[in-house]
């Protein structure tokens, strides 16, 4: 680390929903002098300490490496999650992209890098009990984002053993909600038409209760707050998951939007998703669904032991407050997250 001066750090999709947390927080910190954000659209926010560089990862033409020279960390979260029907595009975007990155790591000699790595990561698993960051990455082949994600595991592998002189952290966190991010996330899963207002108790008497939909979730803070204390400690090395309490069902989100879970095959469930992609109506894919379906539940007991840390909100907390703003078509101040209400 930098001696005297305090770190530099680089964060990749540094205006996305974890992006614009971990920049917040990272900008906040004492111990960190400068950071650099990069993303394909630079906004007008301009945290403390922060400054900011127009960078497209799918692009063999960006200057990766000057702008990582004389960092401390680089902390990669960009991601592209659609569009869903070109997975060519996205694997440009999140996998060569992502090796870009990695290359650029090691040409400019950045001690650390923390990459965002995630439960998607993690092939099938138990919904009864929690594995820990031994569970094989081999992700769900049909779907391209857990495809990505594990791929980019092996990738990183190599790059460990190359690269003994970086340390490496891989964050593999839940699903990250919080309220400025409801307006993207709509647009990305759930279309950007769907209104908000409908997620209403007096609208959806009935919720679609399919087995295996045991989930976890965290607040994205709490993520944002787990990659500043893995940028600070010279110690943290490899995965980490990162999930708060209690995991989502349908019994759960009932109780939530105040609405009845009423059984629905897997088939059922799955076909109306597919009809729905297949006439791009819905974003989101059935092999996610699938996907989704058949990730296990993780422990976190790493994460606290090794790095402090500790979820500040409950799951709970994390989609009331989150379909509070789906509801109210919020959004922050960079353009991933732009603020929309619709119906």
């Amino acid at each position: 680390m930098s001696s005297g001066t305090g770190i530099r750090v680089v964060v990749t999709g540094a205006t996305g929903n974890v992006g614009t947390s971990v920049v917040r927080l990272l900008s906040q910190d004492p111990e960190v002098a400068s950071v650099l954000g990069l993303a394909r659209r630079t906004p007008r926010w301009s945290p403390e300490k922060t400054e900011w560089a127009a960078v497209d990862l799918a692009s063999d033409r960006a200057d990766l490496t000057g702008h990582l020279a004389g960092a401390d960390a680089v902390v990669h979260l960009a991601w592209a999650f659609q569009p869903t029907h070109d997975p060519a595009t996205t694997w440009r975007t999140n996998v060569q992209g992502s090796l870009r990155v990695f290359e650029a790591v090691a040409a400019a000699g950045v001690p650390a890098l923390v990459h965002a790595s995630s439960v998607g990561a993690y092939s099938p698993g138990p919904k009864d009990r929690a594995v820990d960051e031994s569970w094989p990455t081999h992700g769900w082949p049909d779907a391209a984002y857990c495809r990505e994600k594990a791929y980019l595991e092996r990738v990183l592998d190599t790059f460990e053993r190359d690269h003994p002189g970086t340390r490496v952290v891989r964050m593999r966190p839940a699903f990250l909600f919080k309220r400025e991010s409801a307006s993207e996330q709509r647009r990305i899963f759930g279309g950007k038409y769907l209104p908000g207002p409908l997620a209403r108790p007096e609208l959806l008497p009935f919720l679609p209760d399919v087995p295996g939909l045991r989930v976890q979730a965290l607040h994205t803070d709490d993520a944002a707050n787990a990659y500043r204390l893995a940028v600070r400690d010279e110690d943290a090395r490899g995965p980490y998951n990162l999930a708060a309490e209690p995991p989502v069902d349908a019994e759960l989100l009932g109780e939530l939007m105040g609405a009845r879970p009423v059984r629905l095959p897997r088939s059922a469930a799955r076909s109306a998703i597919a009809a729905a992609w297949g006439l791009h109506l819905l974003p989101a894919s059935p092999h996610l669904f699938d996907a989704v379906l058949r990730l296990p539940l993780m422990d976190c007991t790493r994460a606290r032991a090794e790095l402090g840390w500790r979820p500040v909100h409950t799951a709970t907390e994390v989609l009331e407050e989150f379909l509070r703003g789906f509801r109210e078509g919020v959004g922050a101040a960079t353009e991933p997250l732009r603020g929309r209400k619709v119906g």
